[in-house]
């Protein structure tokens, strides 16, 4: 076994584990680090074990690919092919003359340091909700469209009795048939995009039949649900003292203004608020990866430009759990060929190319429809918060911009704060960068989560070490 070439896979969801289980099935020894309890990223995450869950898959869709591969994953790990360490919360990669060693925080409390050692490195980090602020978004019982959905499935709680689920994105649909499916009474259903998008869209679109025939079976369990859509409308705030009590929503007009005399007040005591998706590209940018614009850059083998390490999943682009799958399993074999010391051929995966350039030309098409409101930032009062970790308002933001000449996200950052706080700008940054007028830069960050002093200041030689280079 130590002989064996050794694979990190970082992330256990759909691109991690089609990448494990490929290059496994090749003789490579993968370890795969997820900072989860159990394998299956944000799109198949999994109830507690103590919870019970007679019928998980009530919560899914894709239930038998998600079968599949938790399947090829048993069989590994009692093959011993594959180690799975769950709990690790990588923090940094770094490259050494024999390799790359994987930095991670062992546990629930994130203060046991541990290292893996390996060949190579597959970031399959996946993505994050991108919110952008309002009035009054701060509110107890304002949530992500994601978190809401993780409650559900890993919980198996309800936010709320009374939810409306708002903002832009394909989310949007799951988490309101799905909260709805489950008892909550969903309100609204409040989407930005027009739906005339679409309709110029439509060849893009139709060549992926399976996609619109899971379209329509949301747009089916909406009217079953007698869940109220309102497209081409968007939140213009949250009501509330302690916690929320309505919002209101109000029509938008071809410039993504909100329509005067349209807006709309609902009770609800539940928001679930998204407006799409961006990649985790902490570690890639960490090991100085290339990047095109906010996705990580790679070639057709899913290879980045630093020897030694791929990327696969939301972290090269956000497309869904069909697209990771494809883009996972390209980089398995071609991680598996590379370390062997073969050329790889293209031609031993041209299924999951053909699939990978349909779906990224379907949600590109996606993308365009989905964008927010151009507009979105002038809603913004100045008394909002949009940097909650160091509570800077977007009057502070905007004075640093229009009295101290602040040009650029970093500039903003020095001047007010925004983004220094404990998420670092991975959840404002957007928003920030919205109210100034900024465009949004990478972050370019050494470490990828908090780290405790201790940690850093412990000699690698002293650190408790979970070295899997031997198994």
């Amino acid at each position: 076994m130590a002989e064996r070439p050794r694979l990190a896979v970082i992330g256990a969801g759909p691109a991690g584990l089609a990448a494990a289980l490929a290059a496994a099935a090749r003789g490579v020894h993968v370890t795969l680090v997820d900072s989860a309890a159990e394998p299956g990223g944000q799109f198949y995450r999994q109830p507690a074990p103590g919870l019970r869950a007679r019928r998980p898959q009530a919560l899914h869709h894709q239930w038998r690919t998600w079968e599949r591969l938790r399947g090829g994953l048993d069989a590994h790990l009692a093959a011993g092919g594959v180690t799975h360490l769950s709990d690790h919360h990588v923090w940094c990669v770094e490259r050494e003359s024999a390799g790359l060693t994987v930095h991670a925080l062992l546990g629930p409390d994130q203060e046991r340091p541990a290292a893996v050692h390996a060949d190579a490195v597959l970031l399959a980090t996946g993505g994050y909700e991108k919110v952008l602020p309002f009035p009054g978004w701060t509110l107890p019982g304002v949530v992500t469209a994601g978190g809401a959905q993780a409650m559900l499935k890993g919980g198996l709680v309800l936010p709320g009795r009374r939810a409306v689920v708002a903002g832009s994105g394909p989310l949007l649909l799951p988490v309101a048939t799905g909260l709805a499916a489950a008892g909550a009474e969903v309100a609204a259903l409040v989407e930005s995009a027009d739906p005339k998008d679409f309709v110029r869209r439509t060849r893009a679109l139709a060549a992926q039949p399976a996609k619109l025939a899971e379209g329509a079976g949301y747009a089916a369990a909406l009217l079953r649900h007698r869940i109220p859509v309102r497209t081409r409308h968007t939140v213009v705030a949250a009501h509330g003292g302690e916690r929320l009590e309505a919002v209101s929503v109000a029509a938008l007009d071809a410039e993504g203004r909100p329509v005067p005399g349209t807006e709309r007040r609902i009770a609800c005591d539940t928001l679930a608020v998204g407006h799409g998706m961006l990649p985790h590209t902490d570690l890639a940018e960490g090991l100085g990866c290339r990047l095109d614009g906010p996705n990580v850059h790679v070639d057709d083998e899913q290879r980045t430009d630093v020897p030694g390490v791929w990327a696969a999943g939301e972290a090269t682009g956000i497309g869904g759990a069909a697209l990771s799958l494809a883009e996972g399993h390209i980089a398995g074999r071609s991680i598996a060929a590379r370390l062997a010391g073969t050329e790889p051929d293209p031609r031993a995966w041209a299924p999951a190319a053909r699939a990978r350039t349909r779906t990224r030309a379907f949600f590109a098409a996606l993308e365009g429809a989905y964008a927010p409101p151009a507009r979105w930032a002038e809603q913004v009062t100045d008394g909002t918060l949009v940097c909650r970790c160091e509570e800077v308002t977007a009057g502070a933001v905007r004075r640093a911009v229009g009295e101290l000449g602040a040009g650029d996200l970093r500039t903003v950052k020095l001047l007010t704060r925004a983004g220094m706080g404990w998420c670092q700008g991975r959840m404002c940054a957007p928003g920030v960068a919205g109210v100034a007028g900024c465009e949004l830069a990478p972050g370019r960050r050494l470490l990828a989560r908090p780290v405790p002093l201790g940690v850093l200041a412990t000699q690698a030689a002293d650190a408790p070490d979970e070295d899997t280079s031997a198994q």
